[in-house]
């Protein structure tokens, strides 16, 4: 036979495009139009439709940049419609949509008259089915959102789209459709058959006898079709491909659990309020498909966005929360949002879950076992202690998919953090969350599926992300044509939990992959829009003091625990941890707002605070200082709070000697000995650790080095640093001025002026007398464009590996580039410190807000090794924000010499939580509440329970990666104490040793393990 398959195919392709398609309504007539405009921000129906409605007709321009139009349309079904069997009566709607990516651009929400929500209409979901009759009335209204395309086809070039103060004022899309159609079910049916059979056709091998099965079946529906009356003859078209659909799948061929998904970001490339009804149209879609296909199920992740629908779409919510309570709308995750996972601290990472999981519970009645994570950049070996702790079973992800160097060696695992805990893992092998189940994925998901031979199940999670509908029907029909389709993995539409207990059951001993998933990509969100990190390192370090001296307040003098002011803190707090915000890859507006909350969040802490300390100490003319840290402090040794008169004492102190110092420059007549002029500005006189007389500066190095980069990543410029940034530095060693300076008679420091391209930088170093750290304090005033500034300590220390504090512990991440692994993590996370260390000494490097590092060993002029700790301070990219961190900052950072691990932790908490003094207090001695004998046992939140009983909640770890014994001691009355989960329900077999004595509870603790320990209170 002659070859011409080629030629077949290409007139399949032109069948579907000009016969196929265009037949699938036989008829359409267009509806009658009129329009009101909202002016400023979005508002509810019962508002639109009491306005007045001007005609507007198809073919005009509507939207300006971030409004809303409201479109009113009316008509009459055509009587002649009447006894066309086979069919259904829809609204078809065109906004105006482009090329675009669905979810990128305009979106429209169909309401009744009555207030009643029917289904959305998007780019690639334009219908809406009725129930009206011919000869019936048509009255709808669509809430229009002229979202923009900011992404310009993801080219990463800069937009003024992202903020409304520059979008602009004219209209940007075009109404081109809104119709009465009447669909032939029929030909829609034949069109889905052709899809899939094209689609499965294209990805067999060319010599398989099965492909060109498939290729002479289309060809033989189309030549039993009419093509000048497609309807008339789709019955002939289908049964022609009968044979080949029913051909069933191999036996061996790979199984896939088809979960209806949509990933929607609780903000990106449009604002948090956007996202309210991104949620509410998606949602909307969901529920329409449900009522015609009762095997279909949803899985949908964030409390929030359900907490959204319940508070701005209420008869939304009702319907949602049937369908979850009959098993179709799935709730997964169990966090407040799909957050990121690298930057948070510990307790809020724990805070997701329990604020998460207690909504679904409250709401719905369900718990999700299992933690839906496809979209976040990389994730913290912590991870699997906290999930675990929450009472989570199983975790699903997709984004290492996307790293640029190592390919993950499994998709189905066993996911070991740094304490030992495990947890089964997934990773799709269709590299995709958004699938629309087309022949190319699930081929792909078999082919890719790390573990053949072992098992032979994976997940795909289908449906138009981001604002694009979610799945829609013709997702469905894919399905159930490859439920068993020669040819193709079989495709069985499912739920999260039934895919994970048939992959548990199938492959009980998956291997091990201990330590983080590290995304070799979008390394840059760990330093980009530096504002808003600096924002919600501030909240949670407040959140956690607020609680504390709330939680003290009222066990001392009984006063009113303000459990609502701080669940509104958190959830604000939470929120702003989603994998778009604190990262900063999101467009200005969302980091503006997240701005504005911090500062509102800092506001009503702190107001808090201060009414605790009153309310434990009464009301005087004295002052408090409250130590909230884990650590003794000079001012009071242990957790708790100092009195000190409010006019201090004027006799001086004395005071030991510094511990680290250099040179003092010629000026400086104070006991404290001080980095010289010739440091700060460049040259390399020694720094020097006196107590251990160790020189700390590698000779010819230059520390406190200030480097600017050009950073321009080739791809996702807020998400990205490249490699290649190393290649263009200027070192920043000139000094404007350098000023000395006394804060106080045991604390001296210099003061560095900077100038460098249009930017201006004051740093602050300061050493009090006996500390063995150094404190940097830099004021930035920021105006450069694409680039980078790194801060760098050059040290004399052989290390091969670098130290990174993470939640509740810390992970080692070689120094070296021996393996593709280690050369990928050139750009790494940490929190409040790093450790750089030989045995027997090292030395700590503490920020207060920066996340971005480089670590690295090099060898000097001199031949020597050199370990060099440098932070990423700030970046200056364009998209999707062309005004990314412009104006200026407040870092603080510190340098503490002869540190093992347990000074590091020290001084990463030093940093972070600074004493406070609160004025107008009485002198009475209030005792603190906890106390713990052993600085490897961290308290890290003491709080009362969600509860709401009054039992007193206090969360602590291990944290200096050892096994720990240590004595709680408690300072307020309690009839019992029991280990729980993160969600404070009692562990049936706790997870520490315990043993109780009187107020003192003994715990024995694992390497980094993280206990809650719940006291009941009479």
């Amino acid at each position: 036979m002659h070859d011409d398959g080629a030629l077949v195919e290409k007139r399949i392709d032109r069948f579907v495009r000009e016969r196929l398609r265009p037949a699938v309504h036989r008829a359409s007539v267009p509806l009658r139009v009129d329009a009101w405009s909202v002016t400023d921000a979005p508002v509810p129906f019962s508002e639109a439709v009491r306005q007045s409605y001007t005609a507007f007709g198809t073919g005009r321009a509507w939207g300006r940049p971030w409004g809303t139009t409201w479109f009113h349309v009316t008509g009459t079904v055509p009587a002649e419609w009447a006894g066309e069997a086979g069919t259904r009566v829809e609204l078809v709607v065109d906004l105006g949509f482009s090329r675009a990516t669905p979810g990128f651009q305009a979106e429209g929400l169909v309401w009744t008259p009555d207030g009643i929500i029917l289904k959305a209409v998007e780019p690639r979901n334009r219908s809406v089915p009725l129930r009206a009759r011919p000869g019936g009335q048509v009255d709808l209204y669509i809430e229009a959102a002229a979202n923009p395309d900011v992404t310009s086809g993801f080219t990463f070039v800069a937009t003024d789209q992202g903020d409304p103060a520059t979008a602009g004022t004219d209209q940007i899309y075009r109404l081109k459709r809104v119709d009465l159609a009447l669909r032939d079910e029929a030909v829609w049916q034949l069109s889905q058959d052709f899809w899939t059979l094209t689609g499965l056709m294209r990805e067999l091998p060319v010599g398989l006898a099965r492909r060109a099965e498939i290729r002479r079946a289309l060809e033989s529906c189309i030549d039993a079709m009419d093509p000048d009356d497609v309807a008339g003859t789709a019955g002939l078209g289908r049964a022609a491909l009968a044979a080949v659909l029913a051909r069933p799948a191999n036996a061996s061929a790979h199984r896939l659990h088809a979960v209806g998904h949509v990933h929607i970001d609780s903000a990106w490339l449009w604002p948090v309020r956007e996202t309210v009804r991104k949620v509410a149209r998606t949602f909307s879609n969901v529920l329409s498909l449900m009522e015609e296909n009762p095997d279909f199920a949803f899985a949908a992740s964030s409390a929030q966005q359900y907490a959204w629908l319940k508070e701005h779409y209420p008869e939304l919510f009702a319907r949602v929360k049937a369908q979850v309570a009959a098993g179709r709308f799935v709730p997964v995750g169990g966090m407040w949002v799909e957050s990121d996972t690298n930057m948070p601290g510990g307790e809020a990472l724990a805070r997701q879950f329990v604020t998460g999981k207690r909504f679904f519970i409250e709401e719905f009645g369900v718990e999700p076992l299992e933690v839906w994570l496809p979209d976040s950049f990389g994730y913290s070996a912590a991870l699997p202690q906290i999930m675990v702790a929450a009472g989570s079973r199983w975790f699903l992800t997709q984004k290492t998919s996307w790293n640029e160097t190592n390919l993950m060696p499994h998709h189905t695992f066993r996911w070991e953090g740094i304490d030992g805990t495990q947890i089964f893992t997934h990773f799709p092998p269709v590299d995709t969350y958004n699938a629309q189940l087309s022949g190319e994925e699930p081929a792909r998901a078999e082919r890719q599926y790390a573990e053949k031979g072992a098992a032979n199940t994976s997940l795909v999670p289908f449906g138009w992300g981001d604002g694009g509908g979610g799945p829609t029907e013709e997702m469905i029909a894919a399905a159930r044509r490859t439920a068993s389709l020669g040819g193709s993995p079989t495709v069985e539409l499912s739920t999260p939990r039934r895919f994970f207990e048939a992959a548990e059951a199938e492959y009980p001993e998956p291997p091990v992959w201990s330590g983080e998933l590290y995304l070799e990509f979008h390394r840059g969100t760990y330093t980009s829009q530096a504002r808003t990190k600096r924002g919600n390192c501030r909240s949670e370090h407040l959140l956690r003091e607020a609680e504390l001296w709330a939680c003290a307040a009222s066990v001392s003098s009984g006063a009113e625990y303000p459990y609502d002011a701080l669940e509104q803190a958190w959830q604000t707090v939470l929120l702003q941890q989603f994998h778009d915000i604190l990262p900063g890859s999101s467009i200005a507006w969302v980091h503006q707002e997240a701005e504005r909350n911090y500062a509102a969040v800092a506001d009503a802490l702190t107001t808090l605070i201060e009414v605790s300390a009153r309310q434990m100490c009464g009301a005087g003319d004295g002052a408090v200082t409250l130590n909230a840290g884990p650590f003794p402090s000079e001012a009071y040794q242990g957790w708790g709070v100092a009195r000190r008169p409010r006019r201090m004492p004027s006799a001086p102190r004395r005071h030991p000697a510094p511990r680290c110092a250099a040179r003092p420059p010629a000026s400086c007549s104070t006991t404290a000995s001080w980095p010289s002029r010739s440091t700060l500005t460049g040259s390399s006189p020694p720094l020097v650790d006196l107590a251990a007389a160790r020189e700390l500066m590698p000779r010819g190095a230059r520390g406190n080095l200030l480097q600017l980069h050009r950073d321009t990543p080739t791809q996702w410029d807020a998400w990205d640093i490249d490699e290649h940034y190393k290649r263009n530095t200027v070192d920043l060693s000139a000094a404007e001025s350098v000023e000395v300076f006394a804060d106080a008679p045991e604390q001296v420091g210099v003061r560095v002026t900077r100038t460098f391209g249009s930017s201006r930088l004051v740093e602050r170093i300061t050493l009090a007398a006996g500390s063995p750290a150094i404190d940097l304090h830099l004021e930035i005033d920021w105006h450069e464009k694409q680039k980078l500034l790194k801060l760098a300590f050059p040290l004399d220390l052989h290390a091969d590996r670098a130290a990174s504090e993470i939640q509740f512990g810390h992970v080692f991440r070689a120094t070296h580039t021996n393996t593709s692994w280690d050369a990928a993590r050139f750009e790494t996370v940490a929190h409040r410190w790093v450790h750089v260390g030989e045995p027997g000494y090292g030395v700590a490097v503490a920020n207060d807000s920066t996340y971005g590092h480089d670590i690295g060993r090099s060898t000097g002029p001199d031949g020597r090794t050199r370990t060099t700790v440098r932070l990423s301070l700030l970046r200056a990219e364009v998209f999707p924000d062309p005004a990314a961190d412009q104006g200026r900052h407040e870092l603080r950072v510190s340098l503490r010499v002869g540190a093992g691990i347990p000074e590091a932790v020290a001084e990463g908490y030093r940093l972070n939580r600074p004493l406070r003094t609160v004025d107008g207090v009485s002198a009475a001695r209030v005792e603190h509440l906890i106390e713990v004998d052993n600085p490897a046992v961290v308290v890290e939140a003491v709080k009362l329970a969600e509860d709401r009983s009054g039992d007193l909640i206090v969360r602590l770890y291990e944290a200096h990666g050892s096994r720990a014994r240590a004595r709680v001691i408690r300072h307020f009355e309690a009839t019992d104490v029991t280990e729980t989960d993160l969600l404070e329900r009692p562990l049936a077999a706790g997870a520490a040793t315990l043993s109780a004595d009187g107020p003192a509870l003994a715990l024995e603790l694992r390497p980094f393990q993280l206990v809650t320990l719940r006291f009941a209170r009479p």
